[in-house]
């Protein structure tokens, strides 16, 4: 069949996922013409696992896509069904929204914002291989044979690379939901050189509400505080559908003891390595055995429909198992399975083949996001969508690159740990995987990041000068606390006494006595004049920043020290075996992976620090511009 010419583009962007819809957002919104090719244009953003977004360090990521220009938080906003902030008894740095969504109103609401972004163009196919010239990418071919051209090309293929679904002793070619698999692009970036790896993930059964017996399981509502994950958002969403709980007991476990041998996961038929941080209820089952129960979610996906997602259950399990599993669990003795739990394996590329914009080494103008590169989680995969995009973008459009730092954002922390470190399994995003995590914050991504993504020309004007006003007044609100003098006084002790806090004997300054742990804005307000005008969150902040500022600052003075690390860049033209004393794992790590900066080498697995410290005395004893002579 003959090839022809369907379009020349500044970007294309190859799937229509979380990472593709962000990805190609952002790159037509900083000026490039950029065309999305999708297998399906009634799945785009869809959600093939759990009907929600959120939660520790992945609700944070969701702000921090928002404050860079991203939609995802807009489109959550406008489409959930329930809204949680998750550790509101703990300090702010854990603390994180999580929502429940509407999964068919989602698409719908992200496919509207696709087809209505100037710059773009979204249009139905699935590409077979990439234009590579020379080692550089120049655009994609489909199965139908239409030539599309571009200057950068990002993959964005999830987990439909070579797709196999697994239900007990059956396997088939599939992606995600009984999709079609991507099975030539992968032959084609193996036949371009690129080393792929193996991964599985899984989702559990979808039950039928109406068969359910709630009246056997714990309610769990939303919030009633409104609240939203984008800045922006003023229009919250009141009517909540609550989830539920409920638990697996001894005889679900018999259930699933009894036919282990049956599950894809232990019968030898599963290849690819699963999510440590999400397991199949086998592997809970197996892992913990002392455990007599684990928790199980209902959780709704959506208003106007019938299916409940079985949060907790995910399974390869043959089908007349999983309705026994099912039927065991209180609540769930007449649930009529709407869908089926599954395992599905797919490749994915070995992410240290990538540079921290995410272009990829091998190949020039091709950049790849998403689970793609390892990842497990739609959050995941559209903070890398929205780097992607704005790197393939500003290449073309002659900008500088964009890397956010560990210490700026977790999106910082999440690309620099695929890039430098890579994962042998799907990498989930943990707080604890930040350093600075009390830095990065669920209520300061915008004060964070929302000037860098209206440098990068994501964020417009209006949005830009409102921020700036927000930090102008948090400014000058701690400069008016810090003056202002609050006496020991009848009506002072009381307030402080109906705090738990100790009465004063001498005036303090009310800055000072915001400082105290037991003590909110709201208390120290009671005994000043109140300023009427400022907003909530503008208060919240400087509650926060009075609060932790001694923690803040040493959390600042790390990040300085590891700053002067990043700033060291390490040569392009270094020859590591030129450098005596370095340790082999060391060189053959520093050979592979490449790191730009010192910083990034040190963090290098297999990358002592003697060896961090022989590659700084090279370096700066200027042997490299010897070499270069």
């Amino acid at each position: 069949m003959m090839t022809y010419e369907a379009g020349e583009f500044d970007v294309i962007v190859i799937g229509a996922g979380h990472a593709g819809c962000e990805a190609g957002i952002a790159a037509a919104r900083m000026g490039a013409k950029t065309l999305m090719l999708t297998m399906n244009l009634d799945t785009i953003a869809f959600m093939p696992c759990n009907p929600s977004l959120g939660g520790p360090a992945k609700g944070i990521v969701v702000r921090e896509i928002d404050a860079l220009g991203g939609v995802m938080a807009k489109v959550i906003d406008k489409t959930h069904i329930q809204m949680r902030m998750l550790n509101t008894r703990k300090g702010p740095a854990v603390q994180a929204l999580r929502a429940q969504a509407d999964k068919p109103l989602y698409i719908q609401e992200m496919k509207r914002v696709i087809e209505n972004e100037e710059n773009l163009s979204i249009r139905q196919g699935m590409v077979d291989s990439l234009i590579v010239e020379d080692g550089v990418c120049k655009g994609v071919v489909t199965e139908t044979k239409a030539v599309y051209k571009a200057k950068t090309v990002v993959v964005t293929t999830g987990t439909f690379m070579r797709g196999k679904v697994l239900i007990g002793d059956i396997e088939y070619e599939s992606g995600p939901n009984n999709q079609r698999a991507t099975v030539k692009l992968s032959e084609n970036l193996e036949e371009l050189g690129f080393e792929l790896t193996r991964f599985k993930t899984g989702t559990p059964p979808r039950v039928k509400s109406q068969s359910i017996d709630y009246s056997k399981t714990e309610i769990q509502p939303g919030d009633e505080k409104p609240q939203g994950f984008s800045y922006e958002t003023v229009d919250f969403i009141t009517d909540q559908i609550p989830c539920w709980l409920t638990y697996t007991n001894p005889h679900t476990h018999e259930v699933i003891d009894d036919n282990l041998k049956r599950s894809a996961m232990y019968s030898g038929m599963k290849r690819g390595t699963g999510p440590r941080y999400c397991p199949s209820i086998e592997d809970k089952v197996v892992r913990f055995h002392d455990k007599p129960r684990h928790q199980i979610f209902l959780e709704p996906e959506g208003r106007d429909t019938e299916e409940v997602y079985v949060q907790g259950l995910s399974t390869s399990l043959p089908e007349d198992v999983q309705y026994e599993m099912v039927h065991s669990v209180a609540g769930l003795e007449k649930a009529e399975i709407m869908r089926p739990g599954y395992a599905i394996e797919y490749d994915a590329i070995v992410p240290t083949q990538l540079w921290p914009t995410l272009e990829t080494k091998r190949i020039e103008n091709l950049f790849t996001a998403g689970q793609l590169n390892g990842t497990s989680g739609y959050e995941e995969a559209a903070a890398q969508g929205i780097m992607a995009g704005i790197n393939a973008a500003a290449k073309i459009l002659g900008k500088d690159p964009v890397i956010l730092d560990r210490s700026e954002a977790y999106i910082g922390v999440l690309i620099d740990d695929l890039v430098t470190k890579g994962t042998k399994e799907p990498y989930r995003l943990l707080t604890s995987r930040a350093e600075y995590r009390l830095l990065l914050r669920h209520d300061n991504a915008d004060l964070r990041l929302l000037e860098k993504g209206h440098d990068i020309g994501l964020v417009p004007d209006a949005r830009y000068e409102k921020f700036m006003t927000k930090k102008e007044l948090i400014t000058k609100e701690q400069k008016r606390l810090r003056k202002i003098v609050i006496k020991p006084s009848e009506y002072t002790t009381e307030v402080l006494e109906a705090a738990n806090s100790t009465p004063i004997k001498e005036a303090m300054h009310a800055l000072d006595l915001l400082k105290r742990p037991e003590l909110s804005y709201a208390d120290v307000e009671k005994m000043i004049e109140p300023d009427h005008t400022l907003p909530q969150e503008v208060k919240e902040q400087v509650e926060i920043q009075v609060k932790y500022e001694g923690y803040i600052k040493k959390a600042n003075q790390q990040v300085a020290r590891m700053l002067k690390m990043e700033d060291k860049k390490v040569p392009e033209n270094i020859d590591y075996d030129d450098i005596g004393g370095l340790a082999t794992e060391a060189r053959q790590k520093l050979k592979e992976i490449r790191p730009l900066s010192v910083g990034q080498a040190s963090r290098i697995s297999g990358v002592n620090p003697s060896d961090v410290s022989i590659l700084l005395v090279y370096i700066e004893q200027g042997k490299i511009a010897t070499l270069a002579n």
